[in-house]
């Protein structure tokens, strides 16, 4: 069998297997035989809802892990992708609620269901999905007919100082991110729509990510030891939210109610930046410590006073700190909605070929930042620029990896994610 017979072969058994040959020229989700098999049941506050107005994900209070996953499009056909996104939305809709699915019954085609969450809660899993600037055009070719839709804040992103990214950790069609407080159910979320796209999509990259076990009252502290997220907007502020996290009537009319999201894979030199004395350290954040207080202040919540000084004039938050350069009122009043997890990854050795000779280990761990916007160019973009060349953290991370995915509004029951896009 040639290549293209191949392809041929896996694009039919795809749409069997999804029970959408009949469905593609509508716009509702198919009546397709999609047979849920029931996980142990969880209880009511461990479901969080997949429909809405907006995806889940964003406003959810951060779970404990993270499995993040950029996807590469293999889909020859605006068809293809349509179908893809309607298996995909009906199965995170399922496996939201603690549901095995979609089950194809008998057809012999049907890859088997992955049981590895059987009797495990759905613990407050949510899937979000991005599309990439590769879904519009890539290669100078407007694969599936949605070019003149690539909205504008879509950027191709810019080239930062110190950036060394790494291309296979790089960039992506589709981004589905899945957080649960238990990782295995997270993993599954990823394991198994990447299973279900099989000859449509594979994945190009993926990042797992998790949160300390601390009470929901505390911001949770980094691998650097200092607490992360003190800044950030209120989730119950629906007015921040609707002016600095989700896209506006300004927007294309399919990204409303969307949002952008930003992933980046930071590399932190922790075997290093743990030799650094701990005023060397809150000098360079620009927070305690213990209490994550603004320097010369005393509790976290206390608000940052960037021209606060010591007695001989000095800022008392350095003009190369880390919380300085990344406030709101050094960047015009720009916010974005910051979402990040630590991630360790293990070690790599290391072995020096020039005097001093010298041999250990580099701990392969850091941050995975991510962070929502309505409008990348004035949230991350904006921020980061003069971040990437001043931040004395600088010394110890590297950005290695991410990219920037267009997250669609919620969809309603009946519906895919990102219909409008191609309804438009």
């Amino acid at each position: 069998m040639t290549r293209r017979d191949k392809t041929g072969a896996s694009r039919r058994g795809f749409l069997k297997r999804a029970g959408l040959l009949a469905a593609i020229a509508g716009t509702g989700l198919a009546q397709a035989e999609i047979r849920p098999i029931a996980a142990e049941a969880g209880s009511a506050d461990s479901v969080e809802p997949f429909y809405g107005v907006h995806q889940g994900g964003i406003l959810t209070p951060a779970q404990r892990h993270t499995h993040f996953a950029a996807f590469e499009l293999d889909a020859q056909k605006r068809a293809d992708v349509i179908a893809l996104l309607l298996v995909w939305t009906e199965a995170a809709a399922l496996m939201s609620r603690g549901e095995m699915a979609p089950s194809q019954g008998s057809d012999p085609d049907a890859p088997a269901d992955i049981a590895e969450t059987m009797g495990l809660s759905p613990s407050r899993l949510t899937i979000t999905f991005g599309f990439g600037p590769g879904l519009f055009v890539k290669d100078g070719k407007n694969r599936y007919g949605v070019a003149a839709s690539r909205p504008p804040a879509l950027i191709d992103m810019p080239r930062f100082t110190g950036d060394q990214l790494i291309a296979d950790r790089t960039g992506g069609d589709i981004s589905v991110q899945a957080c649960a407080d238990d990782p295995q159910v997270a993993f599954h979320a990823i394991r198994r729509l990447s299973q279900l796209g099989t000859g449509m999509a594979h994945v190009r990259w993926g990042q797992t990510g998790f949160l300390p076990h601390s009470p929901e009252s505390e911001t949770p502290r980094n691998l650097m030891g200092f607490k992360d997220g003190t800044g950030n907007p209120s989730l119950q502020d629906t007015t921040a939210m609707e002016q600095f996290v989700f896209v506006g009537d300004d927007g294309p009319a399919w990204m409303r109610g969307g949002s952008y999201v930003v992933a980046r894979r930071i590399l932190i030199a922790l075997e290093h930046w743990d030799r650094m004395r701990t005023n060397f350290q809150e000098r360079t954040f620009g927070r305690h410590k213990l209490t994550g207080a603004p320097l010369g202040k005393k509790n976290e919540s206390d608000a940052l006073d960037l021209e606060a000084a010591d007695k001989d004039g000095n800022p008392l938050t350095p003009i190369n700190a880390h919380v300085r350069l990344a406030a709101a009122q050094s960047n015009g009043g720009a916010r974005v909605l910051r979402r990040p997890y630590s991630y360790n990854d293990g070690v790599s050795y290391t072995a020096e070929r020039w005097p001093p000779w010298r041999q250990g280990i580099a701990y392969d761990a850091g941050l995975f930042f991510i962070c929502y916007q309505g409008d990348p160019r004035e949230g991350f973009v904006r921020i980061y620029e003069r971040m990437s060349k001043l931040d004395l953290l600088n010394q110890f991370a590297t950005h290695t990896g991410g990219g920037l995915f267009a997250c669609p509004p919620g969809a309603a029951p009946g519906e895919y994610i990102g219909q409008k896009l191609f309804e438009a």
